[in-house]
């Protein structure tokens, strides 16, 4: 296979045993979970995750690579081939019937996530998969401290907080350059994720989002000042914010998800 990894989509794949087993451990599978990697690049992972799972629905962007992931599975683990469905598509735009493997929906996540895209794979399958319960994830170093941020943390921002609706989410460990090709120029890490109920509250998830947007799309102001737009005028983000609780002089990096929800409710019409 002639192949030329991209850095349009992200390709470093795993090419230590090592560290695939690990990722396998860490996702602490059940044999009858249905699994959704995305990426699955040249197959390392997913021929580790085929004995220790029901199914594995790879979606996998690149069509060179996509036609070749069977063929690898039929070469290395015949016995396993009828537990592998591929998906050609783009994650992020895949309708989510399509991530179905004998009229089952994936149970859990577990995937070397293209860098460029990982935040935004992340949050759109814990969105459309509901069935989903649990993740396991590698994902750029910084990227992992982001989604497993807690209020008032530097690093605590939209993914943070967005992650938060879904899911329990933590750093599950580090992983160094040496274990890819090619090697990237940045430090790796793995992150959990478990599904949680999203708080109670009358608002929509939308109309929760828009709030975590306008907060943190001028981080160093007020929430009153940065609500502002979203309300109508700073006096309604006041409102709003006093309704929930939350002092208007507060910072979108002080609050919690639960907070962010209590605020949205609170909007006036």
């Amino acid at each position: 296979m002639d192949l030329r990894p991209t850095k349009r989509l992200g390709q470093n794949f795993v090419i230590d045993g090592g560290t695939v087993r690990r990722i396998v451990r860490a996702a602490s599978l059940a044999p009858d979970d249905v699994v959704i990697e995305v990426g699955p690049g040249l197959g390392s992972l997913t021929l580790a995750l085929l004995p220790e799972a029901a199914h594995v629905i790879a979606v996998e962007i690149d069509p060179v690579l996509a036609g070749q992931l069977p063929l690898t599975v039929a070469e290395h683990a015949p016995e396993l081939a009828g537990r592998l469905t591929v998906v050609a598509a783009d994650a992020l735009r895949v309708p989510p019937e399509e991530l179905r493997a004998a009229g089952r929906a994936p149970t859990a996540l577990v995937a070397n996530l293209p860098y460029n895209v990982a935040v935004p794979v992340v949050l759109r399958l814990l969105e459309v998969l509901p069935s989903l319960r649990t993740g396991l994830v590698m994902v750029q170093a910084e990227v992992a401290d982001r989604l497993a941020a807690t209020p008032g943390s530097k690093v605590y921002g939209v993914p943070s907080v967005k992650a938060a609706w879904y899911a329990e989410v933590r750093r599950a460990g580090p992983v160094g350059r040496t274990v890819f090709w090619p090697a990237p120029n940045v430090d790796s890490g793995l992150v959990s994720l478990t599904r949680r109920e999203p708080p109670a509250t009358s608002a929509s998830r939308e109309e929760v989002f828009a709030v975590i947007d306008a907060a943190f799309a001028q981080r160093r102001k007020t929430l009153r000042a940065a609500l502002a737009g979203w309300a109508g005028s700073a006096a309604l983000a006041e409102e709003a914010l006093r309704g929930a609780g939350v002092s208007p002089a507060a910072r979108g990096e002080q609050l919690t998800i639960e907070e962010f929800a209590r605020i949205a409710e609170n909007r006036k019409a």
